[in-house]
């Protein structure tokens, strides 16, 4: 149901990327015929412009916030305005300083035309491998880039002015480098510049390398003062100024219910982490890189509930339509890739093999082609492909399928040594011990504990899945258990291997160790942690179903499949399938604003959803969890932490914990 998101939906499309001409090795774009930086000298213009004349040497030496200092650009190009701000941050700024870096791009290079271009600077190249090893597909959207442990990148690809309206952040100093007004006038419109003070914290500078009166006037229409400087080389002057008068953010009047929670965490924060499954362990390490104390609380410790299979299949269903929940897992799914390459890049547990989805049926067949029909994504996304091809990547004979869809990006991870690597940072510190209530003290939490201790925190977060109901501050949450039976087979070293995950009726990761896994059940609502014979026939018939040659070669081998072992976890959903994640609403206080909803949806009172102060959540993953949990860890640690968002505003939104008050209320009409 919608809860009145005003923006339309973005689609999940690829982009057309860069363009180029180039003239010894330095690119010009062919789409606004002019250059991305100066044939004189690109670093100095860069250092002269945007560095220099935004005070970023002098700011950076005194930056003593534990949020980070952000720079917004308006135009990535080809990455040297981010490289020389990166150096200079480097330079200047004490080491307890972090950059966090925004840019938005229409036209992004590809990897091979990013390395070419910063080749032209052998002291960034470093810089510039970082940069290129974590490059993301040209796809409509937020891509978060760690590129070390003090420098975050955000590139959000697509329309300068649809970005930005979508941006969830504030701003300390702008690079206002899209190309000349004269070229390029879509990225110096006045929406656009209503964005940028909309988006600034107070007293936030900018500088561009441009003079021209549409831009001094916009600026100063959005309460920038402006003043003329000596531009660089043949360029005489440029501008730069201060933000004096902000524009209101009026983005929310239509859904003041999602107004973001009360002041960020002003310095490294003591936080309590409840629940050491993938969402817990995802959480604690987001905060824990930011330089929070962290409390990882669980009884059973790390990844031994509903994530301790063996395997997880890294996989997502994305619906015919463009919708939010879609949006947000295949933003999930990429981010994760991105985060194990950076975690484990031998590959040691894990693997980026893809993932097939099988269309068994002419009906799925149809669902399959229909998305493709709907959806300009690129090859290295998702693919159509028939049987034959199938086939070739799953290394078995799938000529019964009629027609599948195959996740370059997609595979499996191991979930325990995931959890494991994700929780081993010095400011994690690991608790076998049960959370029996919350409550709210000055300025913090008092947690009591199962062996009647008590611990005291700055903030909590909660991610133990269904056990979040037992608080009385989250019991409102509609969640609900499913329980998942999956199933392992020895199968030996030498058997036949997949050469990807395979997806139908249930899913089967190559095999690990030694051991083929296979299933999984989906009972909504049973909480039962018995395997169960009859669960283990199903899992078998969907393996055999999906993939009956590997089958019978296994057989053919001497492998008995009905004497796969089993191992049962307990998922946890929400009504809509998508996790709930961010600041736990005051039930009551919405109830009440809110009431006139319930007559008529039209009728938004202008009052923002009182929050919880300092009560997070990240639960209701489903079967997804190992996808959707790193990037909603993310979201929060984000928030804490005073950073701009890793995702668009409508999805940070979709995933509200509150959304389900909302929509209740806007049933019960009449």
């Amino acid at each position: 149901m919608s809860t009145h998101h005003t923006a339309p939906i973005a689609p999940l499309t690829g982009l057309e990327q860069a363009r180029l001409r180039w003239r010894n090795d330095a690119p010009e774009a062919l789409e606004f015929d002019d250059v991305y930086f100066s044939r004189e000298d690109g670093r100095r213009e860069t250092e002269h412009v945007f560095i220099d004349n935004n005070l970023l040497p002098q700011r950076f030496a005194a930056w003593d916030q534990f949020r980070p200092f952000v720079i917004a650009e308006t135009g990535f190009g080809s990455g040297l305005n981010l490289l020389c701000a990166w150096a200079a941050f480097e330079r200047h700024a004490p080491a307890s300083a972090r950059l966090h870096f925004v840019s938005v791009e229409r036209y992004p290079f590809s990897a091979a035309d990013l390395a070419r271009a910063l080749g032209a600077w052998p002291e960034f190249a470093d810089k510039a491998r970082r940069l290129i090893e974590q490059w993301p597909q040209a796809l409509l959207g937020v891509h978060r880039l760690e590129l070390d442990e003090r420098c975050t990148l955000d590139l959000h690809f697509g329309e300068a002015e649809e970005r930005l309206g979508q941006l969830d952040g504030r701003v300390d100093a702008w690079f206002l480098d899209g190309f000349a007004p004269s070229k390029n006038p879509r990225m110096w419109s006045e929406a656009l510049f209503a964005a940028i003070s909309r988006l600034s914290h107070p007293g936030a500078s900018f500088a561009t390398f441009t003079c021209a009166g549409v831009v001094k006037r916009g600026l100063a229409g959005v309460g920038f003062s402006c003043e003329k400087v000596p531009g660089f080389g043949r360029k005489r002057e440029m501008l730069r100024g201060r933000l004096v008068a902000a524009l209101p953010d009026r983005r929310r009047v239509a859904t003041p219910w999602y107004a973001a929670p009360s002041e960020p965490a002003r310095a490294a924060q003591r936080i309590a982490v409840v629940g050491a499954g993938i969402a817990g362990a995802s959480v604690a390490h987001s905060l824990a890189r930011r330089g929070h104390r962290v409390s990882l609380i669980d009884p059973l410790g790390v990844a031994h509930a509903a994530s301790g299979n063996r395997q997880a299949a890294l996989y997502v269903k994305l619906a015919v339509a463009t919708n939010l929940q879609s949006r947000f897992y295949l933003a999930a799914l990429l981010h994760l890739h991105r985060l194990l390459a950076r975690l484990d890049p031998a590959r040691s547990a894990w693997s980026d093999c893809g993932t097939l989805d099988l269309a068994l049926t002419p009906k799925a067949a149809e669902r399959q082609r229909r998305f493709l029909d709907t959806h300009s994504l690129p090859t290295t996304v998702v693919e159509g492909v028939d049987a034959a091809r199938a086939g070739q990547l799953a290394n078995t004979d799938l000529s019964h399928a009629l027609h599948a869809l195959y996740y370059p990006q997609g595979g499996w991870l191991d979930p325990h040594a995931l959890c494991q690597r994700l929780t081993s940072h010095p400011q994690i510190t690991l608790s076998l011990r049960e959370v029996t209530a919350l409550s709210r003290i000055d300025h913090g939490w008092r947690l009591a504990l199962d062996d009647q201790a008590t611990l005291e925190v700055d903030q909590v977060v909660i991610c133990c899945a269904r056990n979040a109901k037992r608080f009385a501050q989250l019991a409102h949450l509609p969640l609900t258990p499913v329980r998942g039976q999956v199933s392992e087979l020895e199968v030996g070293e030498h058997a036949p291997r997949l050469g990807c995950v395979v997806c139908a009726g249930g899913y089967a990761p190559p095999a690990y160790r030694g051991v083929q896994l296979f299933g999984a059940s989906f009972k909504v609502g049973d909480t039962e942690l018995a395997p169960r014979e009859e669960e283990t026939r199903s899992n078998l018939l969907e393996f055999s179903r999906a993939l009956p040659a590997l089958v019978a070669s296994l057989e053919a081998q001497g492998v008995e499949p009905l004497s796969a072992g089993a191992r049962v976890g307990i998922r946890t959903a929400s009504p809509d399938k998508s996790p709930f994640v961010g600041a736990a609403p005051a039930l009551e206080q919405w109830l009440g604003a809110y009431a006139a909803l319930g007559k008529d949806a039209r009728r938004v009172p202008g009052v923002e959803g009182r929050r919880h102060p300092g009560l997070w959540v990240s639960t209701a993953h489903g079967s997804r969890g190992m996808v959707s949990a790193p990037l909603a860890a993310e979201l929060i640690a984000s928030r804490i932490s005073g950073e701009p968002a890793p995702m668009e505003l409508a999805l940070a939104d979709h995933l509200d914990p509150g959304r389900r008050i909302i929509a209740g209320l806007i049933r019960s009409q009449g």
